[in-house]
């Protein structure tokens, strides 16, 4: 422990051992002043009771406690006010890694959604020092969170989102999937439809305002992804791109393709790392095939220098996300500071006990 005023307690205890002799010594003057006056006789019998000698030697006894705890009290102050501490030496990281989650949202892959949004906030939630954001796309892609380390702002879009896929699942299964056709429909269920399709409209209408370039523009999607990252050249930060998609591309207009995409990734360092749905949860429909889509979109993940996650009973989101964590190492840049604690409670503690001694010392005196 070391003083971080070291003179206050100095100059307090020279001024303690000059004042308490003066004080004495003004005291003696005090008393000396019935030495003079009338004497009562027969004193020293009284002086050679036991009852006198007992009380004598206990007011020694409390008039010396009560001036050195006093003392105490007044030297403990000064420690106090001197401001004890202790100096630590801390090795910090700092961590640099960026997380951008790219989600393809159409309708076909709500229940992977659902799941990924779900263990994802688990995931922000222990974060310390990353940065982390979300892309969503279709058939345009838009930035949904921007990098950030305000996890609470991202737990809260991510609960969004999760109401955003429950709100595909209700359509699809209701609606999309459902034999009836519009004309057998109630004016209820009619009315029902239309509210359910302007709630979906408020995430639609960015993901979706070039639809008649078609959907799930993937390559597009991971291309946005990348160029969200902030200074991309900037060598001293990890770069993560999560994915979940069924590399279902509806389009023959797409600007970018995922080969095209996961080279850009290659080429700027940045690792993607897909989660891809099950077979059995998988939108089967004319133009794609399960083990195509899965194929195309494994050799992309390995381009960019990740891995490709497919989604099953034996391997839930929950794992895939900690593989993802576990295989991405941080880059840690050690710092190393000097911390300064202080350390008041020892002289703190020491005066209120000397001045609960001295007070308990002055009462018992005064009895």
């Amino acid at each position: 422990m070391e003083l971080m005023h070291g003179m206050i307690v100095i100059i307090g205890i020279i001024l303690i051992a000059c004042v308490t002799p003066l004080l004495l010594w003004i005291r003696s003057k005090k008393t000396g002043k019935y030495l003079n006056g009338t004497r009562a006789a027969n004193t020293s019998r009284i002086r050679q009771t036991s009852l006198y000698k007992s009380l004598h030697i206990k007011y020694r006894i409390l008039t010396v406690v009560m001036i050195a705890a006093l003392i105490g009290s007044v030297v403990s102050s000064l420690f106090l006010a001197a401001r004890p501490y202790v100096q630590k030496n801390v090795t910090s990281g700092v961590k640099k890694r960026d997380i951008i989650l790219c989600m393809d949202v159409s309708f076909s892959l709500y229940d992977l959604n659902m799941e990924v949004t779900d263990n994802l906030k688990t995931l922000v939630s222990g974060l310390e020092g990353d940065r982390f954001g979300i892309n969503i796309f279709n058939s345009s892609s838009i930035t949904y969170v921007p990098l950030t380390d305000d996890y609470d702002y991202v737990i809260q879009r991510l609960d969004e989102l999760h109401e955003y896929f429950k709100l595909q699942k209700e359509y699809m299964e209701t609606y999309e999937n459902s034999d009836d056709s519009v004309y057998d429909m109630t004016d209820e269920m009619v009315e029902q439809r239309s509210d359910l399709e302007h709630k979906l409209l408020y995430f639609d209408s960015g993901t979706r305002c070039e639809s008649e370039r078609g959907s799930s523009l993937i390559g597009e999607g991971l291309a946005t992804a990348l160029y969200s990252f902030p200074y991309l050249t900037d060598s001293e930060r990890t770069r993560v791109i999560i994915m979940s998609t069924d590399n279902e591309l509806s389009s023959t207009s797409q600007r970018v393709s995922i080969g095209e995409a996961a080279n850009l990734c290659k080429k700027n360092k940045v690792p993607m790392y897909g989660i891809f749905p099950s077979e059995e949860k998988f939108y089967i429909d004319d133009g794609h095939d399960y083990n195509t889509c899965l194929s195309e979109f494994q050799d992309a993940s390995g381009i960019t220098g990740g891995k490709c996650y497919i989604r099953t009973d034996e391997m839930p989101v929950s794992d895939i996300v900690q593989n993802i964590q576990k295989q991405e190492a941080l880059l840690v840049n050690t710092v190393h500071t000097k911390q300064t604690e202080d350390l008041p409670e020892l002289p703190f503690i020491m005066m209120i006990i000397c001045l609960a001694v001295s007070c308990v010392a002055g009462m018992v005196l005064q009895r």
